[in-house]
């Protein structure tokens, strides 16, 4: 493995950045896209339930099937890459976002709207905050799967620590795969444990003990 690093160290931090940009990118889009979204859904309860079978038929496509669709939309690289992923992060988030908001104590809002709240304050003031650790559980969930789902990036030219592993694959060198591997795997964990840390400061504090 020492041998290995030395030989390949640098080029592993580059795949390791790229990596953690295309995983990035693709998690802060579906955040940027589904959580408003999921917010809206709330209002629109006819609405909802088409949306998020849509975007549930879109998680049904297999990963690789979804990546080469891209390439006639977007070509190879990164860009397509993104796109794709970006769509496999849009249903935990917009699931949890929706459920969170859904759940959030009827007394709560109704005290909201007693106290002359429009519904946008409401929104901010007293559902988001009491939403937002479903809402997290979401991002971190979709969080690890976007960096798992991202070594498949290698596949249409995205880069990444998929690089590794498929050429550890094509070129049958195991210290290859095994280099791509443990990197990915340690990523998302550390994503996970990030995220989950996000998800304990964002709890309220009324919420707390019940979890």
């Amino acid at each position: 493995m020492i041998d290995f690093l030395s030989q390949n160290g640098s080029q592993m931090l580059l795949l390791t950045w790229e990596h953690l940009y295309i995983s990035a990118i693709s998690l802060v889009l579906g955040i940027i896209v589904a959580v408003p979204l999921g917010i809206l859904l709330t209002r629109f309860d006819r609405a909802a339930t088409a949306i998020i079978s849509i975007i549930t038929i879109l998680q049904t496509i297999p990963s690789l099937a979804l990546l080469a669709l891209m390439i006639p939309l977007f070509g190879i690289g990164k860009v397509p890459a993104i796109v794709a992923l970006f769509l496999y992060s849009l249903m935990p988030i917009l699931r949890n976002t929706y459920i969170g908001m859904k759940g959030v104590k009827g007394d709560l809002v109704d005290a909201a709207k007693g106290m002359g709240m429009t519904s946008l304050q409401s929104i901010f003031t007293v559902e988001l905050p009491q939403a937002a650790p479903v809402i997290m559980a979401g991002i971190r969930l979709s969080g690890v799967y976007v960096v798992a789902w991202a070594t498949l990036a290698s596949y249409i030219g995205g880069g990444g620590l998929g690089d590794f592993i498929f050429n550890g694959l094509n070129l049958y060198v195991p210290e290859l795969i095994i280099g791509g591997t443990i990197p990915v795997t340690l990523l998302a964990l550390l994503v996970d444990f990030l995220l989950g840390k996000v998800e304990q400061k964002v709890t309220p504090i009324n919420l707390r003990d019940e979890r």
